[in-house]
């Protein structure tokens, strides 16, 4: 896997000053370091029963849509704050530089659903407990989170106990 870090390009102070942003786009247009990632992601899942990938918007739409195609599995999509039309609820949560809201549709899990979590990234996790708490709301059943890039030091993985956490890389921050 350390061969995929070359197709993640760091630049540093975005979107913010000393903020390190690890930019997938250059995996994202490589066909075989995506496929890669994709392949890699799925395997770390091989043999658990999951019924949906939940993609959060906006880069994590991305993953989960491919790997519930490799997998077969339904696709759920978290999105910001008033981008689903139908009934939702939302959870806000911390970012490393803000705070937000995401939603999604009260009817796209439904209790006992068996679930990953995936996006881009891993950093301080809140996103993704965010993430966490909707489905628990919603009656689903966190069975992971998968993430291409985990930010080690920010220990994200941290708040996403009890559930294992599945990164394809880490880096430092």
């Amino acid at each position: 896997m350390e061969d995929l870090k070359k197709y993640i390009r760091d630049i540093p102070n975005f979107p913010r000053e000393g903020i390190m942003f690890h930019d997938i786009t250059p995996l994202l247009q490589n066909p075989k370091a995506f496929r890669q990632a994709i392949d890699a992601m799925a395997q770390m899942m091989k043999g658990r029963e999951v019924e949906y990938m939940i993609g959060v918007e906006a880069r994590g739409f991305i993953f989960a849509s491919a790997l519930a195609y490799k997998l077969e599995t339904g696709l759920v999509i978290i999105r910001k704050l008033g981008k689903l039309p139908y009934e939702t609820i939302n959870a806000s949560y911390d970012l490393e530089y803000g705070k937000d809201i995401l939603e999604v549709h009260r009817d796209a899990i439904s209790g006992g659903s068996r679930v990953v979590l995936v996006d881009d990234l891993l950093a301080t996790g809140g996103t993704a407990a965010a993430v966490g708490n909707l489905v628990k709301k919603l009656g689903g059943e966190i069975i992971g989170y998968s993430f291409l890039v985990e930010l080690t030091e920010l220990k994200g993985r941290e708040k996403l106990k009890p559930y294992p956490v599945w990164s394809v890389l880490e880096f430092p921050v």
